[in-house]
């Protein structure tokens, strides 16, 4: 799941993942996430990196703690992923897909025929 080559900090890349668990209702409202320091032993780390990821989603609302029970996922954890995901990681391939297409000279259309082609379907 993580990648110890990446540029991406390895806290970024744990909460990444436990965003992806939560859209796939891997994880729903209200469950009960991985806690610090079984991240930690999960993936090999040090617990103030596991520490980081999980505050960095409470931060954004995703997450949120109970005290002394640990940290669990808010009703509007899904609606803010989907979100952030659109209008950061969607937004930052598709300005990448249309550098690159005028790189290769394809036109407009062409490249929407080339997306209608993939089958896209949400």
């Amino acid at each position: 799941m993580l990648n110890m080559k990446s540029n991406k900090p390895i806290y970024v890349q744990i909460a990444e993942w436990i965003e992806s668990e939560i859209l796939s209702d891997a994880l729903k409202k209200e469950d009960k996430v991985y806690s610090q320091y079984q991240l930690a032993e999960l993936y090999t780390i040090n617990p103030a990196t596991a520490a980081k990821g999980l505050s960095l989603l409470a931060d954004e609302g995703i997450l949120f703690k109970k005290r002394g029970l640990g940290m669990f996922v808010t009703a509007e954890a899904k609606d803010i992923i989907s979100k952030k995901r659109r209008n950061e990681t969607v937004k930052r391939l598709i300005q990448e897909l249309v550098t690159e297409a005028k790189r290769l000279q394809i036109s407009e259309d062409e490249l929407i025929q080339m997306i209608k082609e993939e089958g896209f379907k949400p």
